[in-house]
C-alpha cells in the first residue's frame, strides 16, 4: 500500500514539474560550454578570415550555443595544427579544427611529419574550394595561356614549397609553358606586392578566392589578365578562362586531377577520431545550416569570401578517391607536389 502510494506521489510530481526536474537532463550538452576551434594558419590571413567568420555563426545553429574560440596554431603548412587534433585533443566534441586544403593528403604524398591518417578525421565541410589561378600584370604582353609557352614568364613565390612554386611547375610539367619561379617573397602580401611594382610578370599557384577576398580591385578593375585556371571544375566566375584540365589526357590527367583533388578540399573542418557520433552529426547540420545563413552570407559577401561549400560526407568521398589512387600516380603526383 505504502509503495502504491509513494509511486501514486512521484507520478503527479513529475507530472506537475517534470520540466524543472528533469530540466538539467535535457538541457543540451553545448549549453555553457566553450569550444575551442584550432586555425592552421596565422592571424589575418585567408584561412583564418574564413575560419573566424564560421565561428560568428555556426553557434547559433549547435543546439545551446556553446562560445567558440578561435586559436592559431600556424606552421609545417598546417601540420602541426593537424597533428594536435588527431593525436593530442581529447574527442569529446569540444575542438575543431579549421584545417589546410593539403593537410588529409600529406601522408598519402609520404609526408612523414604527418602522424596521422586523414581518412580517420571526423570531416565537417569545407567553406569553399581553393581553385588556383595563374595570373599576369594588365601590362605583360602574355594575355593567354598559350603565349606562356613561347615565352619565359617570372612568377613570384614565397619559398620552393609553397603553393606558388609549386603550381607553376606542375604547369610546365603538363601545357609545356615557361614559368620561372622567383623566390624569397613574403607569404602573401610579400608575393602579391611583387606583382603590383611589376617585379615579376604575374602570379600563378594563388587561389582565386583568397585574391579575389585580399585584392577585389583586380578583378573589378580588370588589373590583371587571367590566362589559367587550375581545378578539378571550371570556377562560375571565369568561364571563358582555360583549365589546366583542358590540356591532358590520360595518365597525365590521372595525376594531375590527383594533385588537385587537395585543392577542391579549399578550407575543411574536422573533428579528431573518436569524436561521439551523434556530435559529428550535430556539427556537420550546423556547418550545413551556416552555408544557408543569410547574414553569415551577407557578411560573407562583405568580406568577399568565396562561399563553394562541401560536405563532410564530400571530403571523406574525395579522400577514398585519393587514396584508392594507383601507386605509380600517387608517386609522379607526390614528386611534383613537393
Amino acid at each position: 500500500m505504502l509503495k502504491t502510494v509513494a509511486a501514486l506521489a512521484l507520478t503527479a510530481i513529475t507530472a506537475a514539474f517534470g520540466s524543472q526536474v528533469f530540466a538539467a537532463d535535457r538541457a543540451p550538452f553545448y549549453r555553457g560550454k566553450q569550444v575551442v576551434m584550432l586555425v592552421a594558419s596565422g592571424a589575418g590571413g585567408g584561412y583564418d578570415t574564413y575560419a573566424r567568420t564560421l565561428a560568428r555563426y555556426i553557434t547559433k545553429h549547435i543546439p545551446g550555443n556553446p562560445a567558440i574560440v578561435p586559436k592559431n596554431v600556424p606552421g609545417a603548412g598546417g601540420l602541426i595544427a593537424a597533428n594536435s587534433l588527431y593525436n593530442s585533443t581529447t574527442p569529446d566534441g569540444l575542438t575543431f579544427a579549421a584545417l589546410t586544403n593539403g593537410a588529409a593528403m600529406d601522408p598519402l604524398f609520404g609526408e612523414t611529419a604527418a602522424r596521422f591518417d586523414g581518412g580517420k578525421f571526423n570531416w565537417i565541410g569545407s567553406i569553399g574550394k581553393l581553385e588556383n589561378i595563374c595570373i599576369t600584370r594588365k601590362e605583360s604582353p602574355v594575355t593567354r595561356i598559350e603565349q606562356a609557352r613561347t615565352r619565359e614568364i617570372t612568377v613570384a613565390a614565397s619559398g620552393a614549397t609553397g603553393n606558388s612554386a609549386i603550381m607553376p611547375k606542375i604547369v610546365n610539367r603538363f601545357l609545356g609553358t615557361k614559368f620561372r619561379v622567383i623566390t624569397g617573397y613574403a607569404e602573401g602580401s610579400g608575393v602579391t606586392l611583387a606583382l603590383e611594382r611589376g617585379e615579376v610578370d604575374g602570379v600563378c599557384g594563388m587561389s582565386y578566392s583568397t585574391l579575389k577576398a585580399t585584392h577585389p580591385d583586380w578583378f573589378r578593375d580588370h588589373r590583371v589578365n587571367v590566362i589559367l585556371q587550375i581545378g578539378l571544375n571550371r570556377l562560375k566566375e571565369l568561364p571563358s578562362v582555360p583549365s589546366a584540365l583542358d590540356f591532358v589526357s590520360g595518365r597525365d590527367r590521372q595525376i594531375l586531377q590527383l594533385i588537385l583533388i587537395r585543392q577542391e578540399m579549399g578550407r575543411p573542418f574536422a573533428l579528431p577520431p573518436g569524436t561521439p557520433a551523434d556530435r559529428v552529426a550535430l556539427f556537420r547540420r550546423a556547418f550545413d545550416a551556416t552555408m544557408q545563413d543569410g547574414d553569415f552570407r551577407a557578411e560573407a559577401a562583405k568580406l568577399s569570401l568565396e562561399i563553394d561549400p562541401l560536405t563532410g560526407a564530400q571530403i571523406s568521398d574525395l579522400l577514398k578517391q585519393a587514396y584508392a589512387a594507383p601507386k605509380q600516380v600517387v608517386a609522379e603526383a607526390a614528386a611534383l607536389a613537393k
